[in-house]
């Protein structure tokens, strides 16, 4: 399931993305945060929506923090040890992301304190997402206004820099035809022989809009890549759970380590294309707007769903004792990326990568012990 996430991301969900951003005019920070943000995170989504009205359990809540913390700290890790270049950071999006991140996690802490989610509580997770979206259709205007007061050095305005910094329009189709080239060795002849279904069926559901036939039907080619993530999603949550109960491992626990790993696959691989392009800004930009969505959203949804629609007045209970810790060591990890970053001269590079990946081992220790008192 990992690798099948690994195929709808990397030759379809990226490459629509592209066209979605050059045909909107939205700059790199902004598609990240937005459209790439909320089609990569559709396994987290779909994992709670399981998770409340399926297992009726904690996987869903365990995969979306466990999820949270591996966009920050391993696919920014990630994307400075893999990515072969140093890339500069803008101070902007980052700020900006990780201040309303901040604040989302602060909000999370407070509806889960008392292990029960009420409606209104629902309500307000979402209503903040909706704040998000309109300080992203503002964003010009707010980062030339941070620029007046909190420095004099030169900040490209992001409402140009897309168009200043655009890569060549065939770069998405240029590492499409590179990733296709067939290495050597019986190890990459199996991955192709295991693979082939799953390449046959999605090339017959999805249209490739890298390619000039379907290039025009982009938005279909994001609409079908995420309902295929959403199944690959599906079955991924039942195989893990299957495996929970004859193991008798905690949900949460398999949520924060194997499924917050494997929904985020999407995350990943998509960050991982552009910051290998150069886009650095829209690489940090998916992985915190990933989390902001999946907080806001990707919990608070299927809470709405439960408690004003489906069973109204009804409460989400929250099972996990050690769930609100892990939250609380989430938010630490923002902070701690932050500092890491404006510490390395806002560089995107191997030494941060390696620190970033240090701290999430860290994290999944305290995490368990938690889980274990």
């Amino acid at each position: 399931m990992f690798h099948a996430l690994a195929i709808v991301c990397e030759f379809y969900f990226v490459p629509s993305l592209e066209k979605v951003s050059e045909n909107l005019h939205l700059s790199q920070d902004v598609a990240g945060a937005t459209f790439m943000a909320a089609g990569s995170s559709a396994p987290e989504l779909f994992t709670s929506l399981i998770g409340v009205f399926i297992t009726k359990g904690d996987v869903g809540v365990g995969t979306i923090v466990g999820s949270a913390v591996f966009n920050i700290l391993v696919i920014i890790g990630l994307c400075g040890i893999f990515s072969g270049q140093t890339i500069s950071l803008s101070w902007w999006p980052l700020f900006r992301d990780a201040v309303f991140y901040i604040l989302s996690i602060v909000v999370l802490i407070t509806v889960i304190y008392d292990e029960k989610v009420m409606w209104w509580e629902t309500i307000i997770l979402i209503s903040m997402y909706g704040i998000y979206i309109t300080i992203m259709k503002f964003n010009g205007p707010l980062c030339r206004l941070a620029e007046r007061h909190f420095t004099r050095a030169v900040c490209v305005s992001l409402l140009n820099v897309y168009h200043k910094l655009e890569p060549p329009r065939n770069c998405f189709r240029d590492l499409y035809i590179e990733e296709c080239v067939f290495e050597s060795g019986w190890c990459m002849r199996l991955k192709w022989l295991l693979s082939w279904p799953l390449s046959v069926l999605l090339h017959f559901t999805i249209p490739n809009c890298a390619r000039p036939r379907w290039e025009r039907w982009y938005l279909l080619t994001f609409l079908s890549s995420t309902l295929w993530i959403a199944i690959y999603s599906y079955l991924m949550v039942w195989m893990v759970t299957i495996i929970s109960y004859t193991l008798g491992i905690p949900e949460v626990i398999m949520g924060i380590t194997f499924l917050a790993a494997g929904t985020s696959v999407p995350d990943c691989m998509a960050s991982l294309i552009v910051a290998r392009q150069g886009m650095g800004d829209m690489a940090v930009s998916n992985s915190i707007g990933s989390n902001i969505f999946d907080v806001l959203l990707g919990l608070g949804f299927p809470w709405a769903l439960r408690t004003l629609i489906v069973s109204y007045g009804s409460v989400v209970t929250i099972n996990s004792k050690g769930l609100v810790y892990s939250v609380i060591l989430l938010l630490a990890s923002v902070i701690l990326t932050v500092m890491c970053v404006h510490l390395n001269s806002w560089r995107l590079d191997r030494r941060l990568g390696l620190c970033l990946i240090l701290f999430y081992a860290i994290f999944l220790l305290c995490s368990v012990g938690f889980e274990r008192l």
